[in-house]
């Protein structure tokens, strides 16, 4: 039942004769879970004369503030704000299939592969098994063999899709938590050596010099990072080649999908990444797992462009959540029993805390990144002529918002370029109070967090 203080402060709010531009403002954000209070003012200046020719100041704005969204990628945090990262992102995989913003239609007809590298295994784990649409037992072992800390390494159960225990270890005590946490740190590395020595698998089988490569073709690529409910993370990767100036040039003649596919077959079994012994464990060398999925993506066949655009794009929105743990930083003064998360994650988050401690471990930053798991990488990366950006698209979506101010009167017209733009802006909290939290979950049906740092 909602406090006594949360309705007082619905029913104020209900009652503010600035309630419509409230709920305006509440509009704008696309439903932002979190939106961004922010407290300043801009004026619009003629340089010659000094002349003020538009003014704006939250003065004027209900609580004296202007909420702007939160514009974060992950959807446990704001699903509204998830929603336009991730249809921006699809945007951008598809427009460097298909072309498009920018990239002329032609790009299509270069050779592209859609290429999944997964983890090696750091030890048996209850997984969820389908074969010609019947589940299997998860492992099902006739003579299986007892671990050495007395369990059976053997799981009869079919399970359901939404069972907590997928992911997790058949014997926690025999799983390599420290070998899985150090995977997800270097994993970035291991696919920086995985795109140069497909490069150079590529000039090989073209039978080129890595100069008379760059002369010829350029690779291009855009992957996004993928949680495994085991705690590791795999990546998808989309990988095109195209003439030396990028995809307005066709790739040579020679650069086909076979070639493409034997070249990453190559790369992916031939990287490896090493991290040095350190006190209580022993070296170890990662590569990538033995499962490699490689699939040519064409416009009319089995797997189109929408659907990988789709594809990657929904998982550039998510993060570790799959695996059960915190969707904030880790404090390593928390206590880690008291935490509302799976014992797998608790033992990740552990063993990236232990790890991290240690000095020949400190530059992969374990500690940091505890609540992902040792994760420290982009989720979501291309190489530069892909396609357009982010940024791009972002500001098409601005000046297309600010035509509409301009067409509706709520901006004056005048070219911005010729215009002194003077700006003072201060961060004044996040959120919503617990009455306006109460009334925007009445309007949307969305229960919402009460304000932090400053809400009002």
């Amino acid at each position: 039942m909602p406090s006594t203080h949360a309705v007082a402060g619905m029913i104020t709010r209900l009652h503010d004769p600035q309630y419509a531009r409230w709920a305006a403002q509440i509009r704008r954000t696309g439903g932002c879970r979190q939106p961004i209070h922010l407290r300043g003012h801009v004026h619009h200046l003629d340089p010659a004369t000094g002349n003020r020719l538009h003014s704006y100041s939250t003065a004027n704005e209900p609580d004296g503030i202007l909420r702007v969204p939160c514009k974060t990628r992950r959807a446990s945090r704001c699903p509204a704000c998830a929603e336009t990262y991730r249809a921006d992102t699809y945007h951008l995989i598809r427009a460097g299939l298909v072309g498009g913003k920018g990239v002329p239609e032609t790009v299509s007809a270069h050779p592209c592969l859609f290429v999944t590298l997964t983890a090696p295994s750091f030890g048996t784990v209850h997984t969820r098994r389908e074969k010609n649409g019947k589940i299997l037992p998860c492992h099902a072992r006739r003579d299986a063999a007892t671990c050495p800390h007395g369990r059976v390494m053997s799981c009869t159960a079919r399970h359901g899709a939404d069972e907590q225990c997928l992911g997790e270890p058949l014997c926690p005590d025999c799983y390599d938590y420290a070998g899985s946490v150090l995977f997800n740190a270097m994993s970035p590395e291991l696919w920086r050596r995985f795109t140069e020595a497909l490069r150079r698998r590529l000039a090989k089988l073209a039978g080129l010099t890595q100069r008379e490569l760059r002369q010829q073709a350029v690779l291009s690529f855009a992957k996004v990072a993928e949680y495994q409910r085991r705690g590791v993370v795999h990546f998808h990767a989309v990988i095109r080649v195209d003439g030396p100036e990028g995809p307005a040039t066709p790739p040579p003649a020679w650069a086909t999908a076979d070639l493409m596919t034997d070249a990453v077959q190559h790369a992916a079994s031939a990287v490896a990444v090493t991290v040095p012994a350190v006190p209580g464990e022993p070296a170890r060398s990662f590569q990538w797992g033995t499962q490699l999925d490689i699939r040519e993506i064409t416009v009319t066949g089995d797997l189109t462009e929408q659907a990988v655009a789709a594809y990657i794009a929904k998982y550039a929105t998510k993060a570790a959540e799959c695996v059960g743990t915190l969707d904030r930083r880790i404090n390593p003064l928390d206590d880690l029993t008291a935490l509302p998360i799976r014992d797998h994650a608790r033992r990740l988050i552990a063993e990236c805390l232990r790890l991290g401690a240690l000095d020949e471990l400190a530059e992969l930053r374990l500690i940091k990144w505890a609540n992902m798991l040792g994760f420290r990488g982009h989720f979501s990366t291309k190489s530069r002529r892909y396609s357009t950006t982010l940024g791009d698209i972002r500001q098409e979506r601005t000046d297309y918002m600010r035509a509409e101010a301009i067409t509706t009167g709520r901006l004056p017209l005048f070219d911005e370029d010729t215009v002194l733009v003077v700006s003072h802006w201060e961060y004044a909290g996040q959120g919503f109070s617990a009455g306006d939290a109460l009334l925007v979950s009445a309007l949307t049906g969305n229960r919402l967090p009460a304000a932090s740092g400053g809400g009002s």
